[in-house]
């Protein structure tokens, strides 16, 4: 069979952000825009005879024509074998999975994770490396030069095989492979968690929980492992069909957007358990009673009960946490004098820390939470894993975490998002921050003073490379800090995130609501930033 060769002029806006390339879904439809980001991967990746692929997503609009994309050009660049999810299905989490066990060159993950989806939604292209992770920025930047200079994509003349009928298919000089997405998944799961454990959980008379999968990615694999692994009752899963517009929905896993499921947990009957995921499976949302988990806590909340998963019953060789992540899990790697280390937002910038044994727990405050038993942050390992203490420690979640507390103290957090900035000011505002950032040390402000302020950089402890602006972080005494940076996970525009955090002791009040404890901090941000004079905003999109 021929390989094309299409010529095309290169596109100009084609830059990787922290997890791939995100557009809005009409973007990547125009003629030649996918075929050509696709090129520039595979031509970065250079593939030689006998590599394979592995090939999924989450289900969302265009998906499946993208993945018959993928497998044309994959064949028509050099991989010898390409491993597509059925239906073009795989979680995030399930494809770094099957990377690592099938010793794949890479991934080509079709999903813009929590982002809405639809004709009028967004899409995306994230490429992981045979690590299993997404790809470093060394070769994201080498993606982006290439996507600029590009004269032409190649691709299989002939039409993919059905992706719906699990086999392998001969095309060109390639194998085309249809594998069950969920399967592999499940099984590595037994071998993390202690399945009779929860199982015996869940069958407690009176126990109730549901999962909502939010008509994403992670419905099929929350019902094979939940309801048919570990005998959860029929109908935990809720809204547990994958749907290309997620219902009308966006599959995000916070509060406003998982109506149903937080009216349960905070109304007159509460469950005993609940959670979410998002559209590609790699973020969770953890609730009991009248209570939502912070990732922050949630992390070091396992941290402090790996002892009772049978993965981590050795112990753990370190602890890695994003730039504006909660410092929560910082107190427990201290407690067990373990590594702790600080990096920049990007799944990306833990991976060299996983491979190289450094750690073994990761986590960020987008409500992402991982371990080394893949190269993703993982949402379903993120719910079995709390399953797996509840069931060890006998308590419920507002239980453990209230007994986190007393023990370690906590840190109150929030979350500021200014969604829809206009790129260029919102750029501009983050520059004005560095340069106040560089004379802030000594000032005092609501009560606050300022001991010191960063714009942050960072240097990989494994490889020695350097990132920097990556978000500019003041911290206060008494013990807090406020973080501003931009996110790079929009399809459009740009997001303003602040961060807020306080520390109190064990000894202090440990039951304000976030807003009441963090009042005086956010006037510090408030006054330091003049969000309201320079970007015209004068409240947040969402508070998280």
């Amino acid at each position: 069979m021929s390989v094309q060769t299409i010529r095309i002029d290169p596109w100009q806006d084609q830059e990787p952000g922290t997890s791939g390339l995100r557009k809005s879904t009409r973007d990547f439809m125009r003629p030649g825009y996918l075929e050509a980001f696709l090129q520039a991967v595979f031509d970065e990746a250079a593939p030689a005879k006998g590599d394979a692929l592995v090939v999924g997503g989450d289900g969302r609009f265009f998906c499946r024509e993208a993945a018959e994309t993928v497998v044309r050009m994959a064949l028509a660049n050099g991989f010898s074998r390409v491993i597509v999810g059925q239906n073009a299905l795989m979680s995030t989490p399930a494809a770094s999975a099957l990377i690592r066990k099938r010793g794949a060159k890479g991934g080509v993950i079709l999903s813009a994770s929590h982002n809405p989806g639809g004709p009028d939604g967004d899409f995306g292209v994230k490429y992981n490396t045979e690590t299993g992770g997404p790809a470093p920025t060394t070769f994201t930047a080498g993606v982006f030069a290439r996507s600029k200079a590009l004269e032409g994509y190649r691709i299989l003349e002939a039409a993919a095989p059905d992706l719906s009928v699990i086999g392998e298919t001969r095309l060109g000089d390639g194998i085309v492979e249809v594998v069950d997405p969920i399967a592999d998944y499940a099984d590595l799961m037994e071998t993390v968690f202690d399945f009779d454990a929860i199982r015996g959980l869940i069958s407690q008379s009176g126990f109730r929980m549901a999962f909502d999968a939010m008509n994403a990615v992670t419905g099929p694999y929350a019902t094979e492992i939940l309801e048919r692994r570990l005998g959860a009752p029929a109908g935990t899963v809720m809204r547990g069909r994958p749907l290309p517009d997620f219902g009308g929905g966006h599959p995000d896993p916070h509060p406003d957007h998982t109506p149903e499921l937080t009216a349960r947990m905070f109304g007159a009957d509460p469950l005993d358990f609940a959670a979410a995921s998002d559209g590609d499976g790699d973020r969770n949302m953890i609730l009991g009673p009248a209570t939502i988990v912070s990732p922050g806590d949630s992390l070091a909340i396992l941290a402090a009960h790996a002892d009772v998963v049978p993965r981590y019953r050795d112990g753990l060789k370190g602890l890695a946490r994003s730039l504006p992540t909660s410092r929560a899990a910082d107190r427990v790697a201290e407690a067990l004098g373990i590594e702790m280390h600080q990096t920049p937002t990007g799944w990306k910038f833990f991976t060299n820390l996983l491979d190289a044994g450094r750690i073994t727990l990761c986590g960020e405050e987008s409500f992402g939470t991982g371990s080394d038993h893949v190269r993703e942050k993982d949402g379903l390992w993120a719910v079995l894993f709390w399953l797996n203490v509840l069931a060890a420690t006998g308590k419920g979640v507002g239980e453990v975490v209230a007994g986190h507390w007393s023990r370690f103290g906590r840190d109150y957090y929030q979350r500021h998002d200014y969604e829809g900035l206009e790129v260029e000011p919102a750029q501009a505002f983050i520059q004005g921050l560095r340069e106040m950032a560089a004379g802030a040390a000594g000032r005092t402000v609501s009560g606050y003073a300022i001991q010191s302020a960063e714009d942050f950089a960072y240097t990989d402890p494994v490889d020695g490379t350097t990132v920097t602006k990556q978000g500019v972080t003041v911290h206060l005494s008494p013990d807090a800090r406020i973080t501003w940076r931009l996110s790079g996970t929009g399809s459009s525009g740009a997001t303003l995130r602040v961060y807020l955090e306080r520390f109190e002791d064990p000894a202090g009040d440990l039951h304000q609501t976030p807003v009441e404890a963090l009042e005086a901090v956010a006037e510090v941000a408030r006054v330091l930033s003049d969000i309201e004079a320079r970007l015209g905003r004068t409240a947040p999109s969402v508070i998280t």
